[in-house]
């Protein structure tokens, strides 16, 4: 087995596990559980979305961004970011909302994806943003959400400043990896399910649901795409960053030796996570601030 990030040892003794129906219910039980904060409004967006927004004193106009959040599709909550979407918020002087989406399999494509559209025409027709300066991130799932509402926006005429990728779950023919002992928190198993209850009964995929089907990749915003050596989709993200490149889109693309799935929210103290939470945040401040 390849080694470990030398702060990512102990992660050797994490079993792998691989999340099935009956596994979802207990995850989806202990999400219930944690209390979120309630200091941070909850703004009802439509009838199904709403958002956890966090936005700087003062009327603006602000840079904003909208944060998708992870849980391979069928599971997370929004409150689970609300560390890093404050974070943004207050180093950036940036509105940064923070989208509920409905899941799967409950709510197959495309259901979740439009749900981050709705959620970004919000955020930018508000009064206190730049409509000029307007990203969207998102982590593992949320960065397949992020990456499909970037080809949305390029259909439907919204123009996005930048694409902020962490870890994105992009490709659904993803079930293997080179070295399958290396993998950790999100399993081959754990993929095919999450791709299965999103897809739900389709017979032809569509590349707003799996963005690394998409033939082309031309006319998007400058992306920021961050992955782990040990991570199950570190070459599907590796192969988005280079199929970025050649439809001309500028990319920045860290690669993390040694870190696994996840690794920054498992083990978020110390120095490796750290510096993947500060790079995403230095992109952003160029992307959004200058």
């Amino acid at each position: 087995m390849p080694p470990f990030h030398p702060d990512l040892q102990q992660v050797r003794f994490l079993p792998q596990l691989s999340l099935g129906t009956r596994s979802l219910r207990v995850m989806r039980f202990l999400g219930r559980l944690a209390r979120p904060d309630g200091s941070v409004p909850v703004v009802p967006v439509s009838p199904d979305v709403s958002v956890r927004l966090f936005r700087p004193a003062g009327p603006g106009p602000f840079p904003a961004l909208l944060w998708v959040h992870g849980g391979g599709l069928v599971s997370g909550t929004a409150a689970m970011d609300d560390a890093f979407c404050r974070r943004v918020s207050e180093e950036l002087g940036a509105v940064v909302a923070s989208v509920e989406y409905r899941l799967a399999p409950e709510h197959p494509f495309p259901t979740p994806l439009e749900d981050c559209w709705t959620a970004l025409t919000w955020l930018a027709g508000r009064a206190d943003v730049d409509p000029a300066r307007v990203a969207v991130g998102g982590a593992s799932a949320g960065g397949n959400l992020a990456a499909g509402t970037v080809l949305l926006a390029r259909e439907r005429g919204l123009d996005l400043v930048f694409q902020l990728l962490v870890y994105p779950m992009l490709d659904d023919r993803t079930t293997a990896h080179a070295d399958p002992s290396a993998v950790r928190v999100w399993t081959p198993g754990s993929n095919r399910f999450g791709w299965s209850s999103y897809l739900g009964d389709t017979t032809e995929v569509s590349p707003l649901a799996a963005p690394a089907r998409a033939e082309d990749l031309t006319g998007q915003p400058p992306a920021w795409i961050g992955v782990g050596t040990h991570d199950l989709f570190h070459a599907e993200d590796v192969e988005h960053a280079r199929r970025l490149r050649a439809a001309g889109v500028e990319v920045e693309l860290l690669e993390v030796p040694g870190a696994y799935h996840g690794f920054d929210a498992v083990q978020g103290a110390t120095a490796v996570s750290r510096e993947f939470r500060d790079a995403q945040v230095a992109a952003l401040r160029r992307a959004l601030v200058g």
